[in-house]
């Protein structure tokens, strides 16, 4: 794109990239008075909204009410007739609840704050402008800014030598638009998102393998209890395999994988199709980068605890910059960054203090160090525990399966890390990142009132273990 001599468009800030950091950060800009404008080339709300965190979560409760319904007999209600699952409808459900959210926020832009979207490529000119390749073909131009928040976020990593083509060989870019559900499908990475998507096929009925270690991020006694649980689900999962493009076959007939599992068995898998699920990477090309010296680390954007590139008046927030690759990081990115570059005094986020959520079933919350992590770190690491299996709660609602964990310093009483798996984790380890935040103890977490009868009540219970006297074990 050739260089526009004089910029056509002048900004306090342009945001190259209108993901869910981009969106958050550009508001907060309006609302501290700045003039702000966000370059996108693909949708506004980026893979969070569109590809990722919302419509994968519509899938999953559409699997939970699925399972709720299985189970119904047990709470009383008698179900006539065959129960199915339609993948229709629950498609549709998803691009539903997309589609509000997305209205939603372009309200937010178009009426409430205003907010010029430029739909185009963007490219760094020089360090204080930005050029745009629009979408509609029309002359690219350039946007003057005094400073600017690069947010374009991440896309699926390919397996090695297996091009992801979006029919047989897919992402999550891909799952949650498919038109039909996959006649069978191998999942290759046990993170939250291969974790996530092998849950809900299994429990639409689409026979599936699950390839790789699960949530391999998470405290040793998470993974093993869910890998406990879902092995009763009776889904099937193979851990320790690492295959390679050697190992894998992609033929018009679907995917053959070849495996050897963590001890030493080896099997031959078939399916329709193959999720690579192995991680994510930065979209930094042909953006300027180069152009402007902005420094790299890891495949990622350099940024401190401010967002703040190498380069002055440049900013790098959410994905790109690798620190936490989560939506509600890249949320808290974007305000630490405005505030930061409008003069205010804004908190650092401590990743340590920033909740993790998993959403298969059963859930899983966490926030801070595991408990190994903290034993490598040099602290004295003492831990409370409590089950799900006596809440009554938990019981009420049919979901017994796990546990809260309590880590913490045994000489200081510092609360480390705490760990949830089971119903509601995802909601109630919010607590737990207020607590890290406000550098609470166990003890403060024990005599905090949590409401009867509610899963909340683990957390507590775990504290009291900690303290060496759980009250309901």
């Amino acid at each position: 794109m050739a260089e526009v001599a004089v910029p056509t468009h002048n900004f306090d800030l342009v945001l190259l990239g209108g993901g869910t950091g981009g969106y958050v950060a550009a508001i907060r800009a309006k609302q501290l008075g700045l003039t702000v404008a966000v370059v996108e080339e693909l949708i506004l709300g980026g893979c969070c909204l569109h590809r990722g965190c919302i419509p994968t979560k519509a899938f999953l409760k559409s699997a939970d009410m699925f399972d709720d319904v299985k189970r119904a007999a047990e709470f009383g209600i008698d179900i006539k007739g065959e129960i199915s699952f339609n993948y229709d409808t629950a498609l549709n459900r998803s691009k539903g609840i997309v589609g509000s959210q997305y209205k939603g926020l372009m309200y937010l832009f178009e009426k409430k704050h205003q907010i010029p979207v430029f739909m185009g490529r963007g490219k760094l000119l020089n360090k204080t402008t930005v050029g745009v390749t629009p979408n509609d073909g029309s002359a690219p131009f350039s946007i003057a800014a005094r400073n600017i928040i690069i947010n374009t976020g991440s896309r699926p990593r390919a397996i090695k030598g297996i091009p992801i083509d979006g029919k047989t060989v897919i992402s999550s870019d891909h799952t949650v638009v498919l038109e039909k559900q996959p006649k069978s499908i191998i999942v290759r990475g046990g993170g939250a998102t291969g974790l996530e998507w092998a849950t809900a096929y299994h429990r639409y009925g689409v026979p599936t393998t699950l390839v790789g270690n699960v949530v391999p991020q998470e405290d040793a006694e998470i993974q093993q209890a869910l890998l406990r649980a879902l092995q009763r689900q009776k889904m099937d999962i193979i851990t320790g395999a690492r295959p390679t493009a050697d190992d894998i076959d992609i033929t018009k007939d679907g995917v053959t994988m070849r495996v050897k599992d963590a001890k030493g068995k080896e099997r031959t898998l078939q399916a329709e199709m193959l999720m690579a699920a192995i991680g994510r990477e930065a979209c930094i090309e042909d953006i300027g980068l180069e152009t402007v010296g902005i420094a790299l680390e890891n495949g990622f954007i350099k940024a401190d605890g401010m967002l703040k590139t190498n380069v002055e008046g440049i900013y790098a927030i959410g994905d790109v910059n690798g620190q936490q690759m989560l939506a509600h990081t890249a949320m808290h990115h974007g305000i630490i960054a405005v505030e930061h570059m409008t003069g205010h005094n804004p908190f650092p986020l401590n990743t340590l203090n920033s909740p993790s959520c998993t959403y298969c079933s059963p859930e899983i919350g966490s926030v801070g160090y595991t408990e190994q992590e903290a034993r490598d770190a040099g602290f004295n690491v003492k831990v409370g525990k409590f089950p799900m299996k006596p809440n009554a709660k938990a019981n009420i609602e049919g979901h017994t399966d796990g546990f809260a964990k309590i880590v913490a310093d045994a000489d200081t009483n510092d609360l480390l890390g705490v760990h949830i798996i089971g119903p509601h984790a995802t909601e109630m380890i919010a607590e737990a990142g207020l607590a890290r935040l406000l550098e609470s103890t166990p003890y403060e977490l024990a005599i905090s009132v949590h409401p009867h009868p509610t899963v909340s009540e683990v957390i507590g219970e775990a504290a009291h273990d900690w303290l060496g006297h759980a009250i309901h074990i």
